[in-house]
């Protein structure tokens, strides 16, 4: 039976990698590819996380990935019906422990406890009705403080409405044709912001290396929105800016998420874990990444971001 942790690990070494230099390359978290060497999958986010990043392990120190991952479900399968084999087992020594505490009771015992709970039976209840009678004091008093409250707050309101409604109807004339004028600015300042930020945009491959993508970004807007959305499953993806991690996480079945650039970005690094069921769009247009060999599940992309 081959061991999958110490295949990775020896291949791992031939390649004189690191783990952290490891980490650099696949983008997977230092912690899962140390539970990996160590076989412990169930620190992995899920099933479709074990078999992927095994995959891109295997990928990066040059070993074939579908020996392993067969003898991964090889290792499941056993697993299983071990499992199946010992819950007989469990369950009878459960049952056998539930008769002998049945036949253990005795009557004596029985009756002991419920001469105990009538002693106490008067004091819960007492306890009960006090309990009761606060709370109903406590409800009628909150409650009439709340209507008191009420009525001397209409009460100001009525008469600092009179005093100035006499002034505010004076400004508003002039206030409305100041707003009017300050709206309409902003209506066609914004509106010109957000076709140059959409007219134009172009994503262009650059580069492709195995599965790490590069792209350029030009005539883009000045802060750029990046939109994750998994349609058809789950996805684990990530983002990083200027080599700063920004934001990661799985998003389920048609969950979504933003992240805003700040400006001035110059290049910005994506990870995705499952990129089949993951839509991205920048600045509002779709990123068609999967045009670039859309059979890869797991991929990196860099996008160079041109100041202009």
């Amino acid at each position: 039976m081959t061991d999958i942790g110490k295949t990775l690990q020896n291949a791992r070494n031939e390649k004189h990698y690191t783990l952290d230099d490891l980490q650099q390359i696949t983008k997977i978290q230092k912690r899962y590819l140390i539970a990996i060497e160590e076989n412990n999958f169930d620190a992995l986010p899920g099933d479709f996380y074990v078999r992927a990043f095994i995959r891109q392990y295997a990928d990066t120190v040059g070993i074939k990935a579908d020996k392993l991952l067969s003898e991964l479900d090889e290792q499941a399968g056993k697993k299983k019906v071990e499992e199946t084999e010992e819950e007989p087992t469990e369950a009878k020594t459960r049952t056998e422990a539930v008769r002998r505490q049945q036949q253990s009771s005795t009557p004596s015992q029985v009756s002991q406890s419920f001469d105990k709970f009538m002693h106490y039976l008067p004091t819960i209840i007492i306890v009960g009705v006090v309990v009761i009678i606060i709370g109903s004091i406590y409800f009628v008093v909150a409650g009439n403080k709340k209507e008191a409250n009420q009525a001397a707050s209409s009460t100001n309101v009525s008469i600092s409405s009179d005093v100035s409604s006499s002034k505010k109807s004076s400004k508003k004339e002039s206030s409305s044709e100041e707003v009017s004028s300050s709206s309409s600015k902003k209506e066609s300042s914004s509106s010109s912001e957000s076709s140059k930020s959409s007219k134009g945009q172009k994503i262009t491959n650059t580069a492709v290396s195995g599965s790490r993508f590069t792209y350029s970004l030009t005539s883009h807007a000045k802060k750029n929105k990046i939109k994750f959305t998994s349609k058809g499953g789950s996805a684990w993806s990530s983002i990083s800016v200027n080599g700063t991690a920004n934001w990661q996480g799985t998003l389920q079945n048609g969950a979504s998420h933003t992240v805003t650039l700040p400006e001035g970005t110059t290049s910005f690094n994506i990870s995705l874990g499952n990129s089949n069921v993951t839509n991205i769009t920048i600045n509002g247009k779709k990123f068609d990444f999967l045009k670039e060999n859309s059979t890869l599940t797991v991929r990196q992309i860099t996008v160079n971001v041109a100041n202009e």
